[in-house]
């Protein structure tokens, strides 16, 4: 019989990556998800298509023996749950809190039903410090002396996979790059680590998921960034990365990003390993079958402009070590000027309203505003020395 892993969060991360990967290791994959559509569509026909693009040309990826539970089924998600071999979370750290309640509920029925069988849950999520964020979620639903620390491994992930929004009009069809490395905390199970292909363990987890925010993530946004400002006519990421000049300002930014992270993680990372990825990330980032656009990947920017994210989030690291960030500078104030538009010609409306809000502000204030620096417990002098900084950095042309 073979195993079964539960998938809650059954988009395109969950069925392209986790869902996938779990798949082809040989388990049953059940989806919980509030789509119906979706739901009733995997029931139907128990398989769906991962359409891995690349350079090479396009691979089809039959998933096999899926089956999917709506999150309102409560009794059946509860059930599954209970049987699950492993499980895994992808639904975004804004959905968590709308999850906490009914995951915690079916954890207290697993408990009762096995109390001698641990769960392990792989959060498939980009969070830093992800257990902690998601025990703090369970703990209010869970009675006071629940051993939740020693019954459920939360086991943390570095989410490296790039899904471009979809087109196709089927659930059963997903397109998406090749890359399939699931990093995961080799700490967080409790259970031993399953026997699946495509899963990396590695310690401390926390090192791989500042790698995954301050290098990919900076590189991906940074490369939307400076490519719109170059070539705002441009909507794909790899058209913009064609030009000479944007490719390197954008691989210049990473590196310089990498040196920050050698600094900080002196015996996990060396720097061959890291020039490396840098250069594996830039070849995927022009993948032009993938057909990911400059407004997709830029778009959201109260959330990429934090204090805590990809850009703003590195260069409070390197000024507290007192280390170069001119470039990640550059690239951050070219993001305070996006306008991107979709393919329909539209705006991304909470972006048109943040730049309409920074109009005009001297830059100390735009920078403490697009930042959210007021919702950190960082001092207000540290916005004013970075935005000073700023003021010294020449702002990005083509070319330069």
């Amino acid at each position: 019989m073979k195993p079964t892993f539960v998938q809650w969060g059954g988009g395109n991360i969950g069925r392209s990556f986790i869902g996938q990967v779990f798949s082809r290791s040989g388990y049953h994959v059940t989806f919980i998800d509030i789509d119906s559509k979706l739901v009733e569509t995997l029931n139907e026909h128990k398989h769906y298509v991962v359409e891995a693009v690349s350079r090479d040309g396009l691979e089809r990826l039959q998933v096999e023996d899926v089956s999917a539970l709506h999150a309102d089924w409560h009794k059946e998600v509860e059930s599954a749950i209970t049987d699950a071999d492993l499980m895994g979370v992808s639904v975004g750290k804004n959905v968590w809190p709308h999850i906490a309640r009914q995951l915690a509920h079916a954890i207290l029925v697993r408990h009762k039903r096995r109390p001698d069988s641990p769960l392990d849950i792989i959060l498939a999520e980009n969070i830093h410090h992800g257990a902690a964020f998601v025990t703090q979620l369970l703990i209010p639903y869970l009675p006071k002396h629940f051993p939740l620390s020693s019954y459920v491994g939360l086991v943390e992930t570095s989410i490296g996979k790039m899904v471009p929004i979809q087109k196709a009009h089927t659930p059963l069809v997903l397109r998406a790059e090749p890359y399939n490395e699931l990093i995961v905390d080799k700490k967080g199970f409790h259970n031993p680590i399953p026997d699946v292909a495509d899963l990396h363990p590695v310690h401390p987890i926390a090192a791989y998921v500042d790698r995954k925010l301050f290098i990919h993530n900076l590189g991906h946004a940074t490369a939307a960034y400076i490519g719109f400002k170059a070539h705002p006519e441009q909507q794909s990421i790899a058209q913009v990365l064609e030009d000479p000049s944007v490719f390197m300002q954008v691989r210049k930014t990473m590196i310089q990003s990498m040196e920050i992270l050698l600094h900080i993680y002196p015996k996990v990372f060396t720097r061959k390993e890291l020039e490396r990825h840098i250069d594996d990330l830039l070849m995927r980032f022009g993948n032009r079958a993938l057909a990911d656009t400059v407004f997709r990947v830029g778009r959201d920017l109260r959330r990429k402009l934090r204090y805590d994210d990809r850009l703003m989030g590195i260069i409070i690291r390197a000024q507290e070590i007192g280390m170069a960030w001119d470039r990640i500078g550059q690239a951050y104030l070219a993001a305070m000027e996006f306008i991107a538009l979709d393919e329909e010609g539209n705006p991304f409306k909470s972006d048109v309203e943040l730049i309409d809000e920074l109009e005009g502000l001297p830059l100390y204030e735009a920078i403490c505003l697009a930042s959210s620096w007021s919702e950190s417990d960082l001092p207000d002098q540290l916005c004013h020395t970075i935005a000073q900084a700023c003021a010294l950095i020449p702002r990005y042309t083509n070319g330069h």
